[in-house]
């Protein structure tokens, strides 16, 4: 099987599922600059520290997206795990899209179906 940063299909028990790779092409350049923009703003609201992604960690996030649909995440120079692995098992987790990784920060978004506060263009 060939891996390319443009399609990961993960088959698991015979269903295919689709990566947050592959989901972040349903967001265009626009809106991703959009975001990026709100972004910059943001203070990050998490931090991972050396025990890496926990279960907790991620289900932190996942409520946290019950109120917000904008996410920023710290990753603190003690976690030896790369920010990009870190950001798309989290998205993966949480069933949002990554944004942007930018040295040791993680934006993620999730549309919200009831406390919707952006409008992509």
């Amino acid at each position: 099987y060939a891996c390319t940063d443009f399609l990961l299909i993960i088959i698991n028990n015979g269903f295919a599922q689709q990566s947050s790779a592959e989901m972040r092409k349903f967001m265009t350049s626009k809106q991703r600059s959009y975001l990026k923009s709100l972004a910059s703003n943001l203070e990050p609201i998490f931090q991972i520290g050396k025990s890496s992604l926990t279960p907790e960690v991620t289900e932190a996030v996942s409520e946290a997206f019950n109120t917000r649909e904008l996410i920023k995440v710290a990753v603190l120079k003690n976690c030896i795990d790369d920010p990009r692995a870190i950001a798309e098992m989290l998205a993966g987790r949480t069933h949002s899209q990554v944004v942007q990784v930018i040295g040791k920060k993680i934006i993620l978004y999730k549309e919200s179906k009831e406390h919707k506060k952006i409008i992509l263009p």
